[in-house]
């Protein structure tokens, strides 16, 4: 007993539930860090256009040195200054990036988000195929060991002359195609494995087995690829705003103080050279005339958010038609779930009855193999079945607008 605890409890150990993988995913994705970092400089984008509020401070200097000067000039100029400016108007420009700024912030958000829901609901998928391959090849395995049991014991009757060669071959040429059908199904494993190990980033040992909630109807939101697509179409209208600006009448103001120094200046008599000075500096400026580049470029970019507002609503009517359909999908599963568990019932019950006749030579082995097809494929598609309907709370909850996760057990 300690030898079976010892081999079982590592596997436990190492086993991942469906919550453990999403959660990998969500921090582990390589997709997902990048969009993180994209959605991390978006965020300083807008911190940046918020400083642009503030005045600016330079500082600077510069040396000027003459191989030949006349009698007014030094021989050589060097000067430091500290200039200050602040916008006191920009026509509405740095209102209309920080608010493109934040709605193009948002939608990054939006865009994270809506990568780690879609790849949820990938990994979903993926582990619920993983389990359908598992429950086939659990069947598969089993009919196997029938066949191979039979296969024996018809290959004793042969070599007792009480059986014949094509009984023989039938059993022969099903155990085969059963250890196919078993391979192939081990490759589609090992596919479908390591696309979910690179999804969820780790590796993947043992599954453990997952459910969702039982379904109960959500309230309908806009997924946040739509969010995304909405913020996104914000954000153009503000770049058509900031575009318009330049229309508008630009006050500035400048205090620079500078301080000079001198070498080999000139002596003349009367004549001193500054050696400090502030000057304040008031501009105003105003576009009269461009040949309409400018509204061009504000036309261009909304016919962009145009665009993208058809867009927004061709994907919103997607949305709506898959979240009618996962509903249907959920309802379908369960009806399929009650047919599947009642043909198991019928296909075991029948391959005992007639596997016990075969074995007493009542019938031939046409009917035992295919009363083992018919139990193989109802406890394949029983377990499939289930699995499914999973996926369909899944698909549902996705297309409802929310985390999946959440409705995980």
């Amino acid at each position: 007993m300690n030898k079976w605890l010892f081999l079982i409890v590592p596997a436990l150990l190492c086993a991942d539930d469906l919550k453990s993988l999403l959660e990998s995913a969500n921090t582990n994705n390589k997709l997902v860090v990048s969009q993180t970092l994209k959605e991390q400089a978006k965020s300083q984008e807008l911190e940046s256009s918020k400083s642009a509020y503030y005045p600016t401070l330079d500082l600077g200097g510069y040396y000027q040195g003459l191989d030949e000067k006349n009698a007014m000039q030094s021989g050589a100029v060097y000067s430091g200054f500290a200039k200050a400016g602040f916008d006191i108007y920009d026509g509405g420009k740095k209102s209309a990036i920080k608010d493109q700024k934040r709605n193009e912030y948002e939608a990054s958000g939006f865009d994270t988000q809506a990568l780690k829901k879609s790849l949820s609901l990938q990994i979903v998928e993926d582990f619920f195929t993983i389990k359908n391959i598992d429950a086939t090849l659990s069947a598969k395995e089993e009919a196997k060991n029938s066949l191979q049991a039979q296969l024996v014991r018809v290959q004793r009757f042969y070599e007792a002359k009480v059986a014949t060669k094509d009984e023989v071959d039938r059993l022969q040429a099903a155990y085969d195609t059963n250890i196919y059908e078993i391979e192939s199904l081990k490759l589609q494993l090992l596919s479908t494995k390591q696309a979910l190990e690179l999804k969820v980033a780790k590796d993947i040992s043992t599954l453990e087995d997952s459910n969702f909630k039982e379904f109960s109807q959500e309230n309908y939101e806009s997924t946040d690829s739509v969010k995304s697509l909405i913020a996104k179409n914000k954000s153009l209208q503000s770049n058509a705003e900031s575009i318009n600006s330049i229309y508008y009448p630009q006050f500035k103001i400048e205090d620079t103080y500078s301080m000079y120094g001198y070498e080999n200046t000139p002596n003349i008599p009367g004549i001193s050279m500054v050696d400090k000075q502030n000057t304040i500096l008031l501009s105003a400026n105003m576009r009269i005339f461009d040949n309409g580049t400018v509204q061009k470029n504000k036309e261009a970019v909304l016919l962009n958010a145009q665009a993208l507002q058809s867009e927004i609503n061709y994907q919103s009517d997607i949305q709506k038609m898959q979240y009618t359909l996962a509903m249907s999908r959920i309802n379908t599963g369960k009806i399929k779930i009650k047919s599947a568990s009642s043909a198991l019932v019928a296909a075991s019950s029948a391959y005992e009855t007639i596997s016990e006749k075969y074995e007493t030579g009542i019938v031939d082995n046409v009917a035992y193999l295919d009363a083992l097809s018919a139990k193989t494929s109802a406890n394949a598609l029983y377990k499939t079945s289930l699995n499914d309907l999973e996926v369909a709370y899944a698909t549902y909850y996705y297309y409802a607008g929310k985390n999946i996760q959440e409705f995980l057990k």
